[in-house]
């Protein structure tokens, strides 16, 4: 199944994408109309924290009354809003070495760019890429960011006024389900509710400053709406292998970077096995993969302009789609 959250009439509902994902099904109107009305299609935290028995009666629901046409309304004609506007929880990975030995040394050079420093820019675009440091292979590692600042596809990202460095990241993450500690890697995928897309805007300039203070991100990353899901949340049973997916990142149309989600250096079964020692996962949380290699301009040394397009693909969950301007 494919869900979203999306507003019509003025309130916010849970659909169920079909009619080849062009069309979304309201689960709680049906409900109503099948006399099994379900406080658990209230909202998407309300439908995880209903379990796969809330799955199970939607699914069947849709079955019974897709071809209503007062119950569904075209994609295209709605405002579909993050899949989980507010989750319980957000926590970013670093999961891709290629992502994790270039962000640094793009620090380096966009600090030299900044300064005007063309001559240790050449030297810094000389320099060989280190290797992986220990750590990473060790344990995930992962901050925790603001849970309040998501926002959806087809949405503009303001730009902070404190920065004048725009960025993109393309990563995918995943929706959690079920309150839990201590959760082994072989029950993990149990509690994996579903997959969608994450484009971790970066406020550059701002992030390289604070991290030198080896503590962070903050301003570089939590910023009004600049934590983007979408376009909806992918069961695991139409995902497949999510270690697996093609994906691509494009700016104004024009392919900037395309890959895979190969080459995890943790799976999520394994993070959320790190996430939950001694501590509880709670349902509704998002946890994001960090940025795929070569998925941000950090990387690349190509940055966002005003009035910019960004289209963050990944295959069998979609398009996630935003424009950035300044303030």
């Amino acid at each position: 199944m494919k869900l979203a959250t999306y507003r019509s009439g003025g309130r916010e509902r849970v659909g169920l994408l079909h009619g080849h994902d062009s069309r979304l099904f309201d689960v709680a109107a049906a409900a109503h109309r099948a006399g099994a009305a379900n406080s658990c299609f209230s909202s998407m935290l309300s439908l995880i924290d209903g379990g796969d028995a809330a799955l199970d009666q939607g699914r069947e629901l849709l079955e019974k009354y897709h071809g209503d046409p007062d119950l569904s309304l075209p994609v295209t004609s709605t405002q579909v809003l993050a899949p989980l506007p507010e989750p319980r929880q957000m926590r970013d990975g670093m999961s891709f070495p290629a992502h994790i030995v270039q962000g640094p040394l793009g620090q380096f050079k966009l600090k030299a760019r900044l300064a005007g420093d063309m001559a240790e820019l050449a030297r810094l675009q000389a320099v060989p890429l280190p290797e992986l440091p220990g750590v990473y292979r060790k344990q995930p590692i992962y901050y925790i960011t603001n849970r309040f600042s998501v926002q959806g596809t087809n949405t503009t990202v303001r730009w902070p006024r404190y920065s004048k460095v725009m960025d993109y990241e393309l990563e995918f993450g995943i929706v959690t389900k079920g309150k839990g500690a201590n959760i082994s890697v072989a029950k993990a995928r149990d509690h994996i509710f579903g997959f969608t897309i994450f484009n971790d805007f970066s406020a550059r300039d701002a992030q390289r400053i604070e991290m030198e203070g080896r503590l962070g991100p903050a301003k570089g990353k939590s910023f009004d709406g600049g934590n983007v899901l979408g376009p909806w949340i992918v069961t695991p049973d139409e995902i497949g292998d999510p270690y697996k997916l093609k994906v691509e990142a494009r700016v104004n149309g024009q392919s900037r970077s395309a890959g895979t989600t190969e080459g995890m250096l943790f799976s999520f079964e394994e993070i959320i096995a790190h996430v939950t020692l001694d501590e509880t996962l709670m349902p509704g949380e998002f946890i994001g993969s960090g940025t795929v290699g070569n998925g941000c301009g950090l990387e690349l040394g190509w940055y966002l302009e005003h009035g910019d397009s960004i289209e963050l693909e990944v295959e069998k969950i979609g398009i996630l789609k935003n424009r950035v301007e300044r303030q």
